[in-house]
């Protein structure tokens, strides 16, 4: 008799139960699926911030080669503006301007070139350099620059 008893609560604990292990898979499972999904949408979104980093880094670059290719011309031209075409620098483009903006004259005391007085004057030039990257990143770079040259009339 006490053998018929252990039985008969074996099945009413198996009646109790009602799937509770599926039910409480299922949530475990839904949980997993939702973190996985998250997962997955903060590396497709890192994704995209580096490779924008990377285009604006090129915009960069593409913006300092324009102000080298401006300063390393040896033309500086003190009556117009001098304008570079566009040039391909890796991934990326650069544009630059080159304009002579005021005279400064030097102390021959301060500088002296072995001429007379006031013969000696500081040219100011600033260059403006547009860098374009890939999907359209841009970076604008303006550098000044002083020129120590012989004075005169000739001024900006």
């Amino acid at each position: 008799m006490a053998l018929r008893c252990e039985l008969g609560n074996k099945s009413a604990l198996r009646a109790t139960q009602g799937g509770a292990a599926l039910v409480v898979g299922l949530v475990l499972m839904l949980v997993l699926t939702v973190l996985g999904i998250s997962g997955m949408n903060t590396a497709t979104l890192e994704l995209v911030m580096a490779n924008n980093m990377q285009s604006q880094h090129s915009a960069f670059e593409a913006a300092e080669t324009g102000i080298d290719i401006a300063v390393g011309n040896g033309d500086y031209s003190t009556s117009v503006p001098t304008t570079f075409p566009a040039r391909a620098v890796g991934d990326g483009t650069a544009r630059s301007v080159m304009e002579c903006m005021a005279t400064t004259p030097v102390p021959d005391r301060a500088f002296s070139m072995g001429t007379s007085t006031g013969s000696a004057q500081a040219y100011h030039f600033d260059v403006l350099a547009v860098g374009t990257g890939p999907r359209n990143a841009t970076a604008t770079h303006n550098q000044s620059f002083y020129i120590v040259g012989p004075g005169g009339t000739v001024g900006c």
